[in-house]
């Protein structure tokens, strides 16, 4: 199969994911109130390439930035702007680095300021889901029981997959084969074999009351839910080994 990886190719996916998680580390923690996106884009370009990585979201044909940066109702794509982050806003920062051809891809959406204890419930039910389904992803296991999994995890507090947004392999391109879906569309029998050496980005899309969404006419690749209610998305880049799974980013 195409997307099992060689030694070399984790080797540098490994150094990839470094990169990034540097630059999370850095990044993450110095966003605040006041803000504008276009800041935080910047910033994290400069710290990629500080580091001898590039920006996995421009070798996108038409994307000119490194970071998808949505608020609030947004849920994924959206470019940087001059949206300046208010007292109460929820922010995805959407992220990758290419090093030496190889890609990382990583997402976290955090609460800017004060946010009231539903929002923050339901930023941690998505962290936590994540959390616990990577630990799933191992060699021989189907990839439905963790799609069944997630799907549980969120319907069951009340929240929505957005359903047309999913996972995805990731390492000589940044999204690859396997598609991750976060809910079950088949007998698990009929799903995806987990092998050693795939390298995946497991990307849990979600909104507060619907699963579909809508593409936000005044900018272009932003998508949001459909009835504009918070979304969130958390991704974590992992290589796929006999026992456990080796998260990259």
């Amino acid at each position: 199969m195409s997307y099992i990886k060689s030694k070399e190719e984790l080797k540098k996916m490994k150094k990839s994911g470094a990169i990034l998680k540097e630059v999370v580390d850095i990044l993450v923690p110095s966003i605040k109130v006041g803000m504008t996106t276009n800041e935080i884009d910047h910033t994290a370009e400069t710290l990629i390439l500080e580091r001898g990585g590039s920006s996995s979201f421009k070798t996108v044909s038409g994307y000119s930035w490194t970071t998808c940066l949505p608020v609030n109702e947004q849920a994924v794509h959206t470019p940087p702007t001059s949206r300046v982050l208010q007292d109460g806003d929820i922010l995805t920062v959407d992220i990758g680095v290419v090093y030496k051809g190889l890609h990382t891809d990583y997402a976290t959406t955090i609460a800017i300021g004060t946010v009231p204890p539903s929002t923050k419930d339901f930023l941690q039910k998505g962290e936590k889901t994540l959390e616990k389904a990577i630990k799933m992803f191992q060699s021989g296991t189907r990839v439905g029981e963790i799609s069944r999994f997630i799907e549980k995890q969120i319907t069951e507090s009340g929240y929505c997959i957005l359903k047309e947004l999913t996972g995805h392999g990731v390492g000589k391109e940044l999204h690859e084969k396997p598609y991750l879906l976060n809910y079950l569309d088949r007998p698990i029998k009929k799903t995806l074999l987990l092998q050693s050496g795939m390298t995946l980005a497991v990307e849990i899309i979600y909104a507060q009351t619907t699963e579909h969404i809508a593409y936000e006419r005044e900018r272009e690749w932003s998508i949001v839910s459909a009835d504009r209610s918070l979304s969130a998305c958390f991704e974590k880049s992992i290589a796929i080994d006999k026992e456990k799974p080796f998260i990259l980013t």
